[in-house]
This record gives structure tokens, sequence and C-alpha cells, in this order.
């Protein structure tokens, strides 16, 4: 199975990516557990966290066969081979830098740029994004992504990222948005393992419903 394919499987189950932005090393498989646990298969870990690369690895580890696994604030292509070094396989980024996108194609791996602009949007599928993140969403209305949509190819997914709360996914999922990336709504820097599952569930019965 391909990275594409698991990922496109992972996003089948649920089309939630929890952003562990903040988390250490110490900590993150028990954060990585109440998230499986509640239904989550993609997970993150932003490499302005600290030791990010040691809790992708501890993730990957922990989750292979059940998880796709990788790094978000991805910005040049160092990186892009670090996170695969340390088992992640999907790039994430606030950006939509052609290199970045491109490297991670060539690796095979699985490309989500953030994106803006319709513009931004066509130059990220044509560098081989697999997804994109509409970023950051609190700055947009749902609207925008029912105009991207109408001109982008039908199955191309687009997810809001930054902003999303439980009560706030219905009208970008009525505009056609195709899952979320969720951050400190989710999960904020120390936070329990128990409160992530809480909110953790509170994500999937929205998404659900």
């Amino acid at each position: 199975m391909t990275h594409r394919s698991e990922f496109d499987a992972a996003f089948a189950e649920l089309p939630l990516v929890a952003i562990l932005r903040g988390v250490e090393p110490h900590e993150v498989e028990a954060i990585g557990d109440a998230l499986v646990e509640a239904g989550f298969r993609i997970l993150e870990v932003p490499l302005n966290s600290p030791d990010p690369l040691d809790s992708v690895a501890r993730l990957a580890r922990r989750f292979a066969g059940r998880a796709v696994v990788g790094a978000g604030t991805v910005l040049d292509m160092a990186s892009v081979q670090a996170v695969e070094e340390a088992g992640g396989t999907l790039i994430i980024a606030p950006n939509a830098n052609p290199a970045v996108i491109g490297e991670a194609a060539a690796r095979g791996l699985v490309a989500m740029p953030g994106i803006a602009t319709a513009t931004e949007a066509f130059a990220a599928l044509d560098a081989g994004a697999a997804a994109l993140k509409l970023f950051p969403a609190e700055g947009y209305q749902p609207v925008v992504i029912k105009a991207m949509r109408a001109v982008l190819p039908r199955d191309v997914r687009i997810l809001p990222v930054g902003g999303v709360a439980p009560d706030t996914m219905g009208p970008w999922l009525a505009a056609g948005a195709a899952g979320f990336g969720l951050g400190s709504a989710l999960y904020k820097a120390g936070m329990p393992a128990a409160q992530v599952r809480a909110n953790a569930d509170a994500f999937v019965r929205a998404v659900r419903a």
C-alpha cells in the first residue's frame, strides 16, 4: 500500500487531522493513544514543537498500520527528508511552496500545503499536492470553499484549518469542505490526555453528525 493510499483510507475513516503543536516527546504517545482511541487516524506534529522529529518517530512506531503520522510547518526541502527519516509520511505546511510539495511528492509522501487563493490552490496541485489546507480558516467564510470547489477538480480535498470548533464545522461541510485540521480546540501544549480525549470525542460526534 502506498503512503497516498494509506492517507486516503485514514481520511475516509475520519477526515480530521490532529495538530499537536507544542507536544513533547515524553507525552506524545499518551496523547496519540487518546486520539486514536477516539477514532482519529491522522496525526501531525508541527516542526516548531519541542524535539518534533522525536515525537514523529514515536508516533510512527506506536501507530504503524493504525494511523498516518506526519509533520506540520514543513518549510524547506531538508525538513521533508528529516520527517521521512523519522518515519513520517505526511508533509503539511502553512504555505504552498512548490519546491517543498514537489520534494514530498517525489519521495512518495503525502503533501498537504496551505493555500488561501485559487492561484495557490492550482499551483499546489500542479506541484503534486494530495490535499489542500485552507489557512487560516478563521479569516475566511465558508463561501470561499464553495467558490473554489466550482473551479477546482471535483476530487480535490480542501480542509479548513484555524479556529475550527465542533459547533462551527457544519457551514464549512455544507460549502464543500472535505475535512478539517484541528489545533488548539483539540490540543494545547501541556493538556492532559483525558482532556484531549474529551475534545476528540466532541469533534468526532460533530463531523459524523
